[in-house]
């Protein structure tokens, strides 16, 4: 995993991404549930990756994340993965 800095994608200097492969992954280290309010903040920071490169996105969470969520993520083609 090679760490990347969020400002070229107009993203928050405390966002945490890194590549991994032929993807990019958001990582998100907390022991809080992951519940669909991160989930359309995800969704968004997804959207401004995929406007400067067009590649997949991944959460990378060692996080417990809503069932609600969960499917909100994957429609919107989003993979999530422990870490």
């Amino acid at each position: 995993m090679q760490k990347l800095d969020p400002q070229p994608y107009g993203l928050s200097a405390r966002t945490n991404l890194v590549r991994i492969d032929n993807s990019i992954g958001i990582v998100i280290d907390r022991k809080s549930r992951i519940i669909m309010k991160d989930g359309d903040r995800i969704i968004k920071q997804a959207h401004a990756i995929q406007i400067k490169e067009n590649k997949p996105v991944i959460l990378i969470t060692s996080a417990p994340v809503c069932s609600k969520t969960k499917q909100y993520l994957s429609a919107n083609n989003i993979l999530i993965n422990s870490l």
